[in-house]
């Protein structure tokens, strides 16, 4: 295949000088100018006065924070699927179909021919940050393979599409695009997904796969997956993913936490050059990209028609939020992010929470979801302090963690306290067969003192039994989330294994399932 890599190496090139000279302030003050001004004539834009001479404060005392509900209900719904000038210029051709991890809600996010260009600037600033640090990459020598959900796409109307972002990527890609992508189009049509990624690691074998962009829970299956198909295949193969993808460069990762996989995968890719990159791309917007070192922060996308917003996550049901924006959006706080759009989305509470730890650049880390706490009893454990217990729990008892979720169980009788509950399925140095009760027990004493350690709240909730009894740890054999996942419906792709679960329903229903899947393991 023709290395193409040079073209990219200019591109990069001039958009890192660009990068580098950007001022955070001046980007975003024209991103939310350009906004108004395009929206202007919209329906959303008439209700709410929108003149292109705005100031920052002019647009938030006349536009009020909203969520998806908010949005769907007020100016979405009605017209659906024919929104023309509605929340933005024009017809939207496409919808993202949300997963709904939080609250099993299937939503319809739009997606605009610009935010479809967004998507892919911000793409293509993920290949320039990697060659920064590979400055002798090939990387478009041979295949970028994305591990995406389903490709097909459910007609509305003339010219109006929903299904899964990355089926809407493939479906509008170009064709020079189309032709370093991978799969093939008549192996991303399968519906069935465990069929699918046994097709696909069937034919990347023969593939020159230089980069590989997924889901992490969803890769480690795959990969699981390649290397049995790989050892199967013989011809002189081994089951390392550097044999199977000598030329693998990238890695690229996204949806959920890396902290709990980072083992894992460190064990999987040993031997390989490829370096792993985190991205923070939701139905919404792609919003920022690694540009360093693992731990060192997303680099926020300023320049692609996405303004950012960040509400202090205490003040969240508060009338008249102390919201913040780059320009004094202060290091360490726990924000829920909020975004306005060139896909007509205004002040939209994207339902993530995020720390700001740079500012020049700003750079964010992705904390969790707004729903995505444990408080059930005043104790207020937010997402990354679940992961960030989790991990640490795991290499107590030296072994990686497949999936897990978490949720409160509450008192059964009168005298006795509640607490939380982690459903765990373990890797394949640590599964459930092989961890004996000793092990089970540091596991479950590391997590709680872990918890105690992030969470000052935790640890006085904890204290002498006062609130909480510990953390309780029951473990789920090996496929068992994916099972779980495929009971539901939520098989593969953009899908997500809910990490807290705050419905009561959902988490009787996962420990049901749970101790009926182990059952058939035994």
């Amino acid at each position: 295949m023709y290395d193409a890599t040079w073209l990219l190496r200019l591109h990069a090139r001039r958009r890192l000088v660009h990068l580098a000279r950007m001022d955070p302030g001046d980007a975003q003050r024209a991103v939310l100018s350009s906004l108004i001004t395009r929206a202007r004539s919209t329906k959303f834009g008439r209700d709410h006065g929108f003149s292109p001479g705005w100031s920052l404060e002019e647009f938030r005392s006349r536009v009020l924070l909203r969520n998806f509900d908010a949005y769907w209900q007020a100016y979405w719904r009605e017209p659906f699927p024919g929104l023309i000038d509605c929340t933005w210029p024009g017809s939207i051709p496409w919808f993202a179909v949300s997963s709904g991890t939080a609250t099993g809600t299937t939503k319809y996010i739009p997606v605009s021919r610009e935010m479809r260009r967004s998507n892919v600037r911000a793409g293509a600033d993920l290949l320039a940050f990697h060659l920064a640090s590979r400055p002798q990459s090939r990387l478009l020598a041979g295949r970028v393979f994305m591990l995406g959900g389903s490709t097909g796409l459910v007609r509305h109307a003339p010219g109006v599409h929903s299904g899964d972002l990355s089926g809407i990527a493939a479906a509008t890609m170009p064709v020079w695009a189309r032709l370093r992508y991978f799969p093939p189009r008549d192996l991303e049509g399968i519906a069935d997904w465990e069929q699918k990624i046994d097709r696909f690691a069937q034919h990347s074998l023969d593939a020159d796969i230089r980069a590989v962009a997924g889901t992490p829970s969803w890769l480690l299956i795959f990969f699981e997956r390649l290397a049995k198909v790989a050892g199967a295949a013989g011809g002189g193969r081994t089951s390392r993913i550097a044999d199977i993808y000598p030329n693998l460069e990238l890695l690229a990762h996204g949806g959920v936490a890396w902290a709990p996989y980072r083992d894992r995968f460190n064990e999987l890719l040993e031997g390989s050059r490829a370096e792993t990159r985190e991205v923070y791309a939701a139905s919404e917007g792609f919003f920022a990209i690694a540009d360093g070192p693992d731990g060192d922060g997303l680099r926020l996308l300023l320049d692609t028609g996405i303004f950012y917003e960040f509400v202090p996550l205490d003040q969240l049901d508060s009338a008249n939020p102390d919201c913040r924006w780059v320009g004094d959006v202060e290091p360490g706080v726990n924000y829920a992010l909020a975004v306005s759009t060139c896909a007509g989305l205004w002040r939209y509470l994207v339902g993530d929470t995020v720390t700001v730890v740079d500012r020049s650049p700003p750079r964010v880390l992705v904390t969790g979801r707004t729903s995505y706490m444990l408080s059930a009893f005043g104790e207020h454990v937010i997402g990354i302090e679940v992961e960030q217990a989790v991990t640490e729990a795991a290499r107590e008892i030296n072994a990686t963690v497949t999936d897990f979720a978490a949720g409160s169980v509450f008192p059964e009788k009168t005298g006795t306290r509640g607490g939380h509950l982690y459903i765990v399925e373990f890797g394949p140095q640590g599964t459930g067969e092989g961890l004996d009760a000793e092990q089970r027990m540091r596991f479950a004493r590391r997590l709680d003192a872990a918890l105690c350690d992030l969470n000052d709240d935790y640890a006085a909730h904890r204290a002498d039994g006062y609130g909480l009894d510990a953390a309780r740890v029951d473990i789920l054999a090996p496929g068992g989330f994916a099972a779980w996942m495929k009971s539901r419906g939520k098989l593969g792709g953009q899908n997500k294994v809910p990490r807290i679960i705050n419905d009561p329903e959902l988490l009787s229903g996962l420990r049901t399932f749970a101790d009926a899947y182990n059952l058939t393991r035994d």
